[in-house]
């Protein structure tokens, strides 16, 4: 379960990076494969793996509560219940982790398509204009009125271009999010490589005394 965690949020952590980077063929196909995931029966499936993951993370939460409260009831901790707990809290991360990394792809998705809207609408605008400005020379008559005609579509211009800015403002806050949660990651990953070795070592440990108790219990029967 745990490596199939790490798979899903190195995926997820991949599909981020090809949204932020300005690559337009990444970029374009990763947006294409969300588009398509988004139409017919892909948000029913994605609404699905998300509650089946709140309920692994609920399950989870539950059980590192059950420990505590057997903790507390025997004053210590015993070797099972700290890989259990280790185990528990590693997949609660990931699976916290991947909710994130989910609803962080799901907005840069909804923000690169609002640029690209605004995009083509600024296009829209600047040819109107340049198409005012030909007019204003051709027909000195209407002057005045093509005059205030610009005069709106230049501030529609900078309306958009503010909106555009926000938002792209906005995808370098969420990118340095990723790179953050990227490096928090590593970090788990680091931490979970030194709970399997700690969880080795307490096998080991659980096995010598399974020897020791078993050579005892051979000489209380001799």
């Amino acid at each position: 379960m745990i490596h199939l965690l790490f798979t899903v949020v190195a995926a997820e952590v991949v599909v981020v990076f090809l949204l932020l980077y300005k690559t337009p063929l990444l970029r374009k196909l990763a947006t294409m494969g969300l588009d398509r995931l988004k139409r017919g029966r892909g948000p029913l499936v994605v609404k699905t793996v998300a509650g089946t993951f709140l309920v692994l993370l609920a399950s989870n939460v539950y059980s590192m509560a059950s420990i505590g409260e057997r903790t507390e009831e025997l004053g210590s901790l015993s070797p099972t219940d700290q890989v259990l707990m280790s185990r528990h809290l590693l997949e609660s991360s990931l699976i916290g982790y991947s909710l994130l990394l989910a609803l962080i792809i799901d907005r840069l998705h909804h923000y690169i398509r609002r640029l690209r809207a605004l995009k083509k609408n600024v296009e829209a605008v600047s040819k109107q204009n340049r198409a005012l400005e030909e007019a204003k020379s051709e027909d000195m008559s209407e002057v005045k009125s093509k005059d205030k005609e610009i005069a709106n579509l230049n501030e529609q211009i900078k309306l958009l271009k503010a909106e555009s800015n926000a938002r792209v403002k906005e995808a370098k806050a969420a990118e340095a999010n990723v790179l953050a949660q990227k490096k928090q990651s590593e970090g788990y990953h680091l931490e979970y490589n030194r709970l399997l070795e700690e969880n080795h070592n307490l096998r080991n440990q659980l096995q010598s005394i399974d020897r020791r108790l078993s050579l005892s219990d051979s000489k209380k029967n001799t």
